[in-house]
């Protein structure tokens, strides 16, 4: 019984808490809007149900944006009031115009900030339709609606925080423990060879997504939990880390399996003592959640793996030697031979930096770089094009026909267009919103003409609201099934919750109910229309975004390279993954393309950091062949990554060849072992950017 409760209290035991909390907050709120005599205790109950989430630093993060918008928004709006009230059609031209900007800047940000900025575009509307109106009073109007969304904000964040709480720092620690005993499973059967492609695949989809979601995470505790917040270096830098050994190790995978194919076992045998010590190392730690302590075990392991790993790899370099002279086997072998050196080396300062959240303060903390999303431009300008567009036809259709409810299906557009434009699927999500409104309707007829009527007092008003509100809670916990909790709630809330004076109006009831669903009715079209983003043209932009990323890794300064490379790209593939689902084939060629980026990108960073690194010596100058043959094949490459083609590889692919010929003929007064020998370093590199560019599975050939 115990066990069945623990596991229920964990699955369905959450769901029924936030169910609860969402009918505190609520009636809460309305009991304080009524008390306080209010004009609209609606916006006080929407408020509270947009900012309402599962965890309190969610609700904490997305109130304090909402805070900003709002007031963003309240100045925008009294500033078009006081210029544009007596002229409409001005006026709705600056409004869609500064909707469409915030819906932009929404689609750029995708995350909390995006909701400052839909906030800013949304409470404009919201003040400023109604005050066209009455424009006296308009600066009254926006001072309550301020304090209207303010109460729903703070009965939203009091109740989480109190009410059985669901902190974000806890989903954050148990996102980092488990993460990396599930990558320790998957890197020990790569190492060992146990891994097929589609897990690969799988796998690398899936720690892209969960990269994003941990850094979402991380700037959600800041505003919870002040241990975090002494810790939110280290997180960021855990998370930078973590991205680049999944990188060094996917390099490093992709290359065994070239190895495999090839059938070069000479290089593999020589290869497997030391591929197996690690993947040995691994798998001890494989479905191990990573806690401190053991990241400080973790961490002395490792310290000894990479003390035995080099002379193992000179050994069995010198027996591979013997036994198969050829020069591509022995550059086959250094390169994979650093990438595990250099593998070994990442998952040692994961752990150590893993380690040091155990203290408050630690020199770890230190740490500059930051994760850098990347966004499409046009993908942000189609959606702030689409949401003015629709602010324009609601306004216009409102002028031109004088409706009463006119105000309402101007404002309703630009919500469902605010809404729904950080979606990968915007039509879906408002057809979704279209019929949880249309639920919420039905619902709202009868319990405004049928059941309140009957009631008197507050709690059995409660009584009669609580199914409705539970409903669309219980919606909202599901994914699935997000957009028709947020419809019912909502605009429920907006047209069917009893005002501090009642009214019982059919006509102003069926005209309101109206406009929300012919407004719901044009966003759709519109979305279906104006080029919505789950179609091929997103897709092979984003393509060629990937592609890119290959670019800026030659053309951009070397300090923040590494992190920004990591997060662009992951970045990149989770939205075009979202973007592209139902279409295995579009997923496959896109995952194929970071495949190949992360590659050639780590390639290009890492023989970059060597070069900055050289010491003063006339061998290294910036005037000698194999820095202008290296020099020489970045270009080659821009060529090829801007403009994919056979002419275009194969010319990248002599570059390479030359630039390795020019270093491999520099002389150097190093032992040549990869921890001593910068140009030994530096070929490696080449020739895993060789055997990139020569591999027959790569999309580059497919552009062929």
């Amino acid at each position: 019984m115990r066990l069945a409760l623990s596991d229920w209290a964990r699955s369905d035991g959450v769901t029924w808490v936030f169910i609860g909390k969402a009918l505190i907050t609520a009636f809460t709120a309305l009991w304080l809007a009524y008390r306080l005599e209010l004009p609209q205790p609606n916006t006080v109950l929407v408020s509270a149900f947009i900012v309402l989430q599962p965890q309190s630093g969610q609700v904490l993060a997305k109130s304090f944006y909402r805070i900003l918008g709002t007031l963003l928004g309240l100045g925008v709006m009294v500033a078009l009031i006081a210029l544009f009230a007596q002229e409409r059609v001005l006026f709705l031209l600056c409004l869609a115009l500064w909707v469409g900007l915030c819906t932009a800047g929404a689609a750029r940000y995708r995350d909390f900030r995006a909701y400052a900025c839909l906030l800013a575009g949304y409470t404009a509307v919201m003040i400023g339709i109604p005050a066209t109106l009455h424009p006296e009073g308009a600066f009254m109007q926006a001072l309550w609606r301020v304090l209207e969304i303010s109460l729903g904000i703070l009965c939203t964040g009091v109740v989480s925080a109190v009410v059985l709480p669901q902190t974000s720092s806890a989903a954050l620690r148990s996102a980092l423990d488990t993460r990396f005993g599930d990558f320790a499973g998957l890197a020990s059967a790569g190492l060992a060879g146990n891994l097929d492609a589609e897990r690969f695949e799988q796998a690398s989809a899936r720690i892209a997504a969960e990269a994003v979601g941990l850094e979402s995470l991380r700037n959600v505790t800041v505003f919870e939990d002040p241990h975090m917040r002494l810790r939110s270096g280290r997180l960021a830098r855990l998370n930078s880390e973590f991205m680049q050994l999944t990188t060094r190790f996917h390099a490093l995978q992709r290359l065994l399996d070239r190895l495999r194919q090839r059938k070069a076992a000479a290089v593999l045998e020589a290869l497997m003592p030391c591929l197996l010590e690690v993947s040995e190392l691994l798998a001890g730690w494989h479905g191990r959640p990573l806690r401190d302590a053991d990241a400080a075990c973790l961490a002395a392991q490792l310290d000894d793996c990479k003390r035995q790993l080099a002379p193992r790899i000179r050994q069995a370099r010198a027996l591979l030697a013997q036994s198969c002279p050829r020069e591509g086997d022995q550059l086959d072998f250094a390169t994979a031979a650093e990438l595990l050196y250099r593998f070994a080396g990442d998952l040692h300062d994961y752990a150590q930096t893993h380690a040091s959240l155990a203290t408050d303060r630690h020199e770890r903390e230190q740490w500059k770089e930051r994760f850098t999303p990347k966004a499409n431009a046009l993908a942000a300008a189609v959606a702030g094009f689409r949401c003015a567009l629709l602010v324009l036809a609601g306004g216009t259709f409102w002028i031109a026909t004088s409706w009463p409810s006119g105000a309402t299906f101007a404002l309703t557009s630009v919500l469902i267009a605010a809404l729904s434009s950080a979606s990968p699927n915007p039509r879906r999500l408002s057809l979704q919103l279209t019929l949880g409104t249309l639920l919420g309707a039905s619902l709202g007829f009868v319990l405004t003409f049928r059941v309140l009527p009957h009631l008197d007092g507050f709690p059995l008003l409660c009584c009669a609201l609580a199914p409705v509100f539970a409903l669309g809670a219980f919606l909202i916990t599901r994914p699935q099934w997000n957009g028709y909790g947020v419809g019912l709630l909502v605009w429920f809330c907006i047209a069917s919750l009893p005002a501090n004076v009642a009214r019982y109006d059919a006509y102003h009831f069926i005209n309101e109910y109206l406009a929300m669903l012919l407004s719901m009715g044009m966003a759709v079209i519109a979305a279906i229309v104006i080029l919505p983003p789950n179609r091929p043209w997103l897709w092979e932009r984003l393509e060629g975004e990937l592609r890119m990323r290959v670019v800026h890794t030659i053309s951009d300064p070397l300090p923040g390279l590494s992190s920004g490379f990591e997060s662009g790209t992951r970045d990149l593939l989770n939205q075009a993954y979202g973007l592209s689902a139902g279409r295995p084939d579009v997923q496959r060629r896109l995952l194929r393309w970071t495949f190949l980026v992360q590659e050639i990108g780590l390639a290009i960073i890492e023989l970059r950091r060597e070069q900055a690194a050289l010491p003063a010596e006339p061998r290294y100058a910036e005037r000698m062949p194999w820095r202008r043959a290296i020099r020489a094949m970045g270009r080659a490459l821009i060529r090829l990554f801007a403009h994919p083609g056979e002419t275009n590889r194969l010319r990248a692919l002599g570059a390479v060849e030359h630039a390795i010929h020019a270093t491999r003929n520099t002389p150097e007064p190093h032992p040549p072992h990869f921890d001593t020998s910068p140009l030994r370093r530096v070929c490696s590199y080449l020739h895993f950017i060789r055997t990139s560019l020569l591999d027959p599975q790569s999309p580059l050939r497919e552009r062929t």
